[in-house]
């Protein structure tokens, strides 16, 4: 029975300190896919979901901004080419805190983050990377996190 309560202590006690665990929380969730557009240029999506009250920045922040912007990263795949940069398709938001006097650029509920990308030949291969992000609420702010993604150009 001993052994018993120390086992229920100890897994509470655990479920409390994960739960209290910034690195715990997720409030934003994130889908890949891609688009063929014509026989070989197709549109690869990175969208993320952001929960209610939390926002996600954007890739390009102002000068005075202290925010860790949001970092596309696609690996060196021989068979691809991107086109262009990644472009952001949502409602950007331009905050300016006017008691610290910082900015930053953001967003909140959804942001699709779109990398046209080009193949070299009609083989099937995948788009492979990662998106670093930082998340904040009128609270905190999270650490860093990166997510990997791998998506197939069908």
């Amino acid at each position: 029975m001993k052994n018993l309560l120390v086992f229920v202590f100890l897994f509470f006690a655990g479920w409390s300190v994960h739960a209290q665990n910034p690195y715990a929380q997720s409030p934003v969730s994130w889908s890949f896919s891609s688009k063929k557009i014509s026989d070989k240029i197709f549109e690869v999506h990175l969208t993320a979901n952001i929960q209610a009250g939390w926002h996600l920045y954007s890739q390009d922040q102002p000068d005075d901004a202290i925010a860790a912007p949001t970092n596309v990263k696609i690996y060196n795949n021989p068979l691809l080419k991107l086109d262009g940069k990644v472009k952001e398709v949502g409602n950007l938001e331009k905050y300016k805190d006017k008691i610290l006097g910082i900015s930053a650029h953001q967003y909140s509920n959804k942001v699709d983050f779109v990398q046209m990308i080009k193949t070299r030949s009609n083989a099937k291969t995948n788009v492979s990377g990662s998106v670093e992000f930082q998340t904040c609420d009128d609270k905190k702010c999270l650490p860093l996190k990166t997510v990997n993604f791998n998506i197939a150009l069908k």
